[in-house]
């Protein structure tokens, strides 16, 4: 989508009455009139209390919302804050409300209007948070746009203390893959809060993207990758806790399009940076180190047992297009034992991860369908996960994460083979 249809007229002349602002906090939003109040006292509290002297501006991107969402951030007052807090800005803070086409289906047209609003209104520095992160706090803003306003740092992606098997298919497939072959170790690669520069935002505008589904629908994934290839300053932040979220089992290929198939997607825009990449490097951090809760929680490991293997069986067509004769092999051939002896290990994991994306490169078949069927295969890589780390403590479940990004690591090389050659 073009810059000039995201700033709608009257989204212009908001902008315009603004006029040039120090920061911009922006608020994705569709139907979150659950949260969204809580979301933007706490902004509000934050940009207060640690920037009372600067320029500011909340954006809250609407999908369109059909529950008052929209009405809800226009009411949150400044006046308000001020009286509950204790504080008072020593300049205006404005919030802007617009409505961005495509709703819950192309959410990266919100980042966009974001993006455009900032680089128009010569922000310094932008942060981004969900609508639904209720465990928000006041200090997350500092935490978050500091280092951009002082230390010049161009993309600060967070760091949580959540439950060891929230976050799964980031932490089995996204960082591992991302680490791997873009050589930088940023544990929120598809991240729901950060902060960027205005120098980053102008680089984003830049790249023809917008116009792309992917970007569209996994438009952070596109900001982190961009950041890492084009050589942009980054640092992590550590927030807090992160409240583990339900995701219902039809939620997952909505979620791998936004994740994988952007990821998969980036690799030929970026080839050159990633194929010159060796080794990885840790991304310097302020704040705790990410930190794991153990408290009990049930999972139905039967059921991803079920779906992998009814998914290896259903899909052999489409699979044999995909994946190596050997590869497929061994999956069929874990997919015979019984669930007590189940297991899908690092090494073949990452293999058929890297073959999904050289096929995909490749376009060996429609790409979603690609993206569609890694989806039962996640589901027995998960299993996996599970049952391995069930007992494990915090430390022990970070080593396994380590050896598996090792391994994606260590056959890089099997997809520099795989991408231009033959299966």
């Amino acid at each position: 989508m073009a810059e000039e249809s995201i700033l709608t007229d009257d989204f212009l002349r908001e902008l315009m009455n603004v006029g040039e602002v120090d920061i911009l906090v922006g608020l994705r939003t569709y139907n979150d009139a659950g949260t969204v109040g809580q979301v933007v006292q706490a902004v509000r509290a934050g940009l207060l209390k640690h920037f009372p002297r600067q320029r500011s501006v909340i954006i809250n991107a609407d999908g369109g919302s059909r529950d008052g969402t929209q009405d809800l951030v226009r009411a949150a007052s400044i006046s308000d804050m001020g009286r509950a807090s204790g504080t008072q800005a020593l300049r205006t803070l404005h919030c802007i409300s617009t409505q961005y086409e495509g709703g819950a289906a192309a959410v990266g047209n919100a980042l966009h209007a974001v993006l455009a609003a900032g680089d128009l209104l010569r922000a310094s520095a932008c942060a981004v948070v969900a609508a639904d992160s209720t465990s928000i706090e006041p200090e997350w803003l500092d935490r978050l746009l500091r280092p951009v306003l002082r230390d010049n740092f161009d993309l600060v992606t967070p760091l949580y203390r959540r439950h060891k098997f929230d976050g799964l298919l980031v932490r089995t497939l996204i960082y591992p893959m991302t680490r791997a072959l873009y050589g930088r170790r940023v544990r929120e690669p598809y991240p729901a809060e950060f902060a960027f520069s205005g120098r980053l935002a102008g680089h984003l505008l830049a790249q023809d993207i917008w116009t792309q589904d992917v970007a569209r629908a996994g438009a952070e994934m596109c900001l982190t990758v961009s950041a890492i290839a084009g050589g942009f300053r980054l640092e992590q932040s550590f927030l807090g806790e992160k409240p583990r979220t339900e995701h219902a089992s039809a939620d997952l290929v909505p979620a791998m399009r936004q994740t994988v198939g952007t990821l998969f997607w980036m690799l030929d825009q970026n080839f050159a940076a990633w194929s010159a990449a060796s080794n990885s490097e840790p991304v310097p951090a302020i704040g705790a180190e990410p930190e794991l809760t153990l408290e009990p929680l049930r999972v139905n490991r039967k059921r991803l047992h079920q779906l992998f293997v009814r998914g290896v069986a259903d899909l052999e067509p489409v699979l044999k297009t995909i994946l190596t004769a050997p590869t497929l092999a061994a999956l069929q051939r874990i997919a015979g034992l019984p669930e007590t002896e189940f297991c899908y290990p690092d090494e073949l994991w990452a293999q058929t991860v890297y073959e999904f994306a050289a096929s995909h490169h490749k376009t060996v078949i429609s790409r979603d369908h690609i993206i569609q069927a890694l989806a039962p295969l996640y589901r027995g890589k998960t299993h996996t996960f599970l049952a391995v780390n069930r007992d494990a403590s915090g430390g022990e479940v970070e080593d396994n994460i380590e050896a598996l990004c090792r391994c994606f690591e260590q056959l890089k090389p099997y997809l520099l083979e795989l991408w231009d050659g033959r299966k």
